[in-house]
């Protein structure tokens, strides 16, 4: 869903991340107006945001010829959303009291949309009793307040007080858009890859890069989820804001992982690509070639099946499966539900989704099947979301499913 965001800058050393932050919105489709304080204009130029945003950038309350002169109360109307990154220390607390004596103050005063802060200081201003009382208050009057980070400073100084970085605001910023279907559950995701060794240095693994997992994260933590990851071998970011997230490595492991978490859990969705088999006489020893010709003799054993057991246990959390297959797709899709006991699965051709940006699933629940078109998997996670929102109230995972004809 694409936005109308104004952003904010105030002054700190904090404001070149914003120029990120300004490419990564665009890059969502968003549309972004920056307004900037006096202050920030000394760290970064109103022509750099300019460039970045395509837009007009503010940086004083009654601009000359900007209209009626009343652009501090014009941009928030026309915006969805007001983020100020950085905020300031002193920012924050005029926001607090009620002081609007500049542009970011006023702007924030005279608002119609929702706001949310990024506080940008040193260790010692975020500690501080009269900030911390500052950001209880803007909590309290309904204001987003995206915790600082933890880090060396600009000033040479440790600790909890720097910006969040710009992926991971552009990450957390549609949380405050998108309807919170999942409101108070609590949700498992495996995602990535396992790996069985062969030897210390080989083994048995695939090309799924956890995309679409990370993706159903975001997804359900948007929705208002508590998530919780755990995860083989992934090839992208994992998002923010996750409960707890485990990193395991063969499937035995992401099987004792699971199933000491998932009784906790509201939701179980299986999105890993799990080995069905690991190597049963795997060497302790990297396994050399000794000039016969002849191949080590690699010997297979069948393992665990992690969403047939979540499925299994008493009073199971509503569980979703994934079949990824290269042929009769829909056929093998329809089966694995059934045999597994699980209310929804999405099918997908494995050429089409494993290692790539995009997907193309087919939901297939009790109330028959819905084809999703070729998209993002942000955008295919956010339909998989909105599908087990609907389905959840009505079931979980303990009803018995007919037999394949």
């Amino acid at each position: 869903m694409k936005k109308h965001i104004l952003l904010g800058i105030s002054g700190g050393i904090a404001a070149y991340k914003s120029c990120e932050l300004v490419r990564l919105l665009k890059k969502q489709g968003h549309e972004v107006s920056v307004a900037m304080s006096r202050a920030a204009t000394e760290f970064v130029t109103p022509l750099t945001f300019q460039a970045l945003s395509g837009r007009p950038v503010l940086s004083e309350t009654h601009q000359a010829g900007d209209g009626n002169g009343m652009a501090h109360i014009n941009l928030t109307r026309e915006a969805d959303i007001f983020l100020i990154a950085p905020a300031s220390a002193n920012t924050l607390a005029k926001i607090a009291n009620g002081i609007a004596d500049n542009l970011l103050t006023n702007l924030a005063a005279a608002r119609k949309c929702p706001l949310a802060v990024a506080p940008a200081m040193n260790v010692e201003m975020w500690r501080n009793p009269a900030n911390q009382r500052n950001i209880a208050q803007l909590l309290s009057d309904g204001i987003t307040v995206f915790p600082p980070a933890n880090g060396e400073q600009a000033c040479g100084e440790t600790g909890t007080g720097r910006m969040p970085e710009a992926a991971e605001l552009a990450d957390l910023l549609p949380d405050l858009w998108t309807e919170k279907s999942l409101s108070g559950k609590r949700v498992l995701i495996t995602l990535g890859a396992t790996f069985e060794a062969i030897d210390p240095v080989r083994g048995i693994t695939n090309l799924s890069s956890g995309q679409m997992g990370a993706a159903l994260a975001r997804a359900c933590r948007a929705a208002g989820a508590d998530v919780s990851l755990v995860c083989g071998q992934v090839q992208t970011a994992l998002p923010a804001g996750m409960g707890e997230t485990v990193r395991v490595l063969g499937t035995e492991e992401m099987y004792g992982a699971v199933m000491r978490r998932v009784r906790d859990c509201d939701v179980f969705i299986s999105v890993a690509a799990v080995a069905d088999y690991k190597v049963s006489n795997a060497s302790g020893q990297k396994l050399k070639k000794d000039g016969s010709g002849r191949p080590p003799v690699i010997e297979l054993a069948e393992n665990p099946d992690i969403l047939a057991s979540v499925a299994a246990l008493p009073d199971a959390p509503f569980c979703v499966g994934f079949a990824a297959e290269s042929e009769r797709v829909l056929e093998y899709a329809r089966a694995k539900r059934i045999r597994k006991n699980i209310p929804l699965i999405a099918a997908n051709d494995v050429s089409v989704a494993m290692g790539k940006a995009s997907n193309q699933i087919t939901l297939i629940d009790d109330a028959g099947e819905t084809a999703l078109p070729l998209c993002g998997k942000d955008e295919t996670a956010a339909a998989i979301v909105r599908r087990i929102a609907e389905l959840l109230p009505a079931r979980g995972c303990g009803a018995a499913y007919p037999a394949p004809s």
